[in-house]
């Protein structure tokens, strides 16, 4: 059996969570690869299920002792890696690991895996829209949201590097794009 990733990547808040978690919920052979941050926890998330929190010291450790197979500091001070151990761990159990990652991220897991890998980019309809998903989030200062805006209209520019583009306009119609994507390509692909 072949190892396989499927990577999300998306500007904040353009639904990329909200569409992983949908498709984990829909094919069984899928397991999310929990990245580490160092960000604070959000109300409800868990540690080691919805991300790793690490203090900005281990995860400066953790790269030097190269345990990454990706990672950025996203804002000053605020870093977003993937552990090489998780995707091991994950493979070892059978699945297809599924990660919900920022667009550099992606792209740089894409190269290191290749073909093994189809990278989505999860688009919003419109940078306006996207300003006021992330408004109705309410979990940041403005000064942070509009560094947020600012990234996003950056990543938009990469959304043509990645293997398959979906416009998050209307939920269920991208939720049944990406369930036929992914299976798809756990279905059929065939590596080389």
């Amino acid at each position: 059996m072949s190892n396989k990733l499927i990577i999300f990547s998306a500007p904040s808040g353009s639904g990329k969570t909200t569409v992983v978690k949908h498709l984990l919920k829909t094919i069984d052979k899928l397991a999310f690869s929990v990245s580490v941050t160092t960000r604070q926890k959000r109300p409800n998330e868990v540690d080691g299920k919805d991300y790793y929190f690490y203090t900005e010291n281990d995860f400066l450790k953790a790269i030097k002792n190269e345990q990454f197979l990706e990672y950025e500091e996203v804002y000053k001070g605020l870093f977003y890696g993937t552990l090489k151990s998780e995707v091991e761990r994950l493979w070892s159990q059978g699945k297809t690991v599924i990660f919900d990652v920022d667009v550099i991220g992606g792209l740089n897991i894409k190269k290191f895996y290749g073909e093994q890998a189809l990278a989505v980019f999860l688009r919003p309809p419109s940078v306006e829209i996207l300003m006021d998903r992330l408004r109705k989030r309410e979990t940041e200062v403005e000064h942070h949201l509009i560094e947020r805006i600012e990234k996003a209209k950056s990543e938009l520019k990469y959304e043509q590097q990645f293997d398959k583009v979906i416009v998050n306009d209307v939920l269920n119609d991208t939720f049944e794009t990406a369930e036929n994507l992914v299976a798809n390509f756990i279905k059929s692909h065939k590596l080389t």
